[in-house]
């Protein structure tokens, strides 16, 4: 086996196997170029090295080289041009790739998007993030671009250690923070470290996220839903479970939009201490409260009974692939182990620019400025709403990125409205998508969309407002 470098970029050419095939040196070497063409890797219109260069770098004669060129020219795999060299031959049309399996295929174009749990990305903060990152660069050890601590980088987890305790009434400290690549991630090491202490089941709130709940499911847990009201979840339902982790969203639920009662998170807690078990606080949008203060972490309860977790999706972007756990003590070195076995660590450049963010106060300024923008937004969206759809009713706090409209009596089922959605190039969720298995829908709780208002540029928002409207028939 050898490879070129000769002119600009590497190729794997296998001359080895056609050797084992009984081929002749000359004859291994066109199977192997005819190979490299026809997957691809040798694309059209790509300039070839000379033969004397090629020979050199696979250590045979140059006769051979040439030979094989001179074949590969009759043969139409290659072409030689006056003062150009040898080139790859145009190729005439492909064979249509594979229809991707059924999970991964592209969904509909989309025009205008409301779907919940995504920031305008057009807002991501380019600036100060690559200023943050040239700043980290320029300051970070050397050990930083080696194998490290799985928990992930200690100038990350100072950093949120101090703005967690400011900011959301966090109680912990740097040992006991871990760095993951998101919320999602981090409940799947829970779950993991968990389960090899006797876990079975995960209580769940009725209506969440189906991905934290396929996560759960992967790990081999059953989920036990609780059931949810104008008081957040029905904490007091937890001994009546099986459970020894509760999955809960206190200061926000998704997607309902309610906070979680005091007495109900005093409940929760006293549960986990009286059954030996923990809670998993996700605070996924904790910081854009737009009427009042933001309600503070139930970690702070009980430090050694609730996880806390957060994550950078929401406030930046989800391709950051940040987020972070608060753990108990006592679960700092199983999670720590199945973060170890899931992926080492977490990318420690991405973890040093957002400590740098934190540190000079980057972050803190664009999550005042996103609060605004977002209060904005859903003013914005009630008062359409008030206006072109009054039979429509927005239900939930003033937080976070997304609303749920619940729909008059006689409005079109939510799958229905979710295909006419589809067919217009809008993109939303119904509140059935977020169901837990297992959950019933309360008879009196009327067909709802759950509205991203965050997820839109500026410049599209009002177009989409438009799409929603037309939609709901206004």
């Amino acid at each position: 086996m050898s490879s070129w470098a000769t002119f600009g970029g590497d190729l794997h050419l296998d001359l080895d196997a056609g050797r084992a095939g009984g081929l002749g040196l000359r004859a291994a070497l066109e199977d192997a170029l005819r190979t490299a063409v026809r997957d691809g890797r040798l694309a059209s219109g790509t300039r070839l090295p000379s033969s004397r260069a090629l020979a050199a770098d696979l250590g045979i004669a140059r006769n051979t080289v040439a030979e094989a060129y001179t074949q590969l020219v009759a043969e139409g795999w290659l072409m030689s041009r006056q003062g150009s060299g040898t080139v790859v031959a145009e190729r005439g049309p492909q064979p249509a790739p594979a229809d991707p399996p059924p999970g991964l295929r592209p969904s509909p174009p989309v025009r205008h998007d409301l779907k919940p749990g995504s920031p305008d990305l057009s807002r991501f903060p380019r600036g100060a993030w690559l200023a943050a990152a040239r700043r980290a660069l320029a300051t970070a050890p050397h050990d930083a671009f080696g194998y490290g601590d799985p928990r992930g980088r200690i100038e990350l987890r100072r950093a949120l250690a101090g703005y967690l305790a400011r900011a959301r009434g966090v109680r912990t400290d740097p040992e006991r923070l871990l760095i993951c690549t998101g919320v999602q991630q981090g409940l799947g090491l829970v779950c993991a470290a968990l389960r090899e202490q006797g876990l079975g089941a995960v209580a769940v709130e009725a209506y969440g996220l189906p991905p934290q709940h396929r996560v759960i499911a992967a790990q081999g847990l059953a989920m036990r839903p609780l059931p949810l009201d104008e008081g957040g979840a029905v904490t007091s339902e937890l001994a009546r479970t099986d459970a020894g982790l509760a999955l809960l969203t206190p200061a926000h639920q998704f997607p309902l939009g309610m906070p979680l009662r005091a007495a109900r998170r005093a409940a929760a807690v006293d549960w986990a201490r009286q059954v030996g078990g923990y809670l998993l606080e996700d605070d996924y949008d904790g910081e854009f409260r737009y009427d009042r203060h933001a309600i503070g972490a139930m970690q702070a309860l009980d430090p050694d009974r609730v996880v806390y977790a957060g994550t950078a999706s929401k406030s930046l972007a989800p391709g950051v692939r940040l987020g972070w756990l608060a753990l108990p003590a006592a679960l700092v070195e199983p999670v720590t182990r199945h973060k170890q076995l899931a992926d080492g660590q977490s990318g420690a450049l991405e973890q040093l620019t957002l400590a740098e963010l934190i540190d000079s106060g980057g972050y803190d300024r664009h999550i005042r400025r996103s609060r605004q923008l977002l209060r904005r937004r859903r003013d914005r969206l009630v008062e359409v709403l008030a206006a072109r759809a009054p039979q429509v009713r927005v239900t939930g706090i003033s937080a976070g990125l997304h609303a749920v409209l619940e729909l008059p009596e006689g409005s079109p089922g939510e799958e229905e409205l979710r295909s006419r959605a589809l067919r217009s190039g809008l993109r939303l969720h119904t509140l059935g998508w977020s169901r837990a298995d297992g959950a019933t829908r309360p008879p009196d709780r009327p067909p709802a969309l759950v509205i991203g208002y965050g997820t839109p540029p500026d410049h599209a928002f009002e177009a989409a407002l438009d799409a929603l409207c037309a939609l709901l028939g206004a």
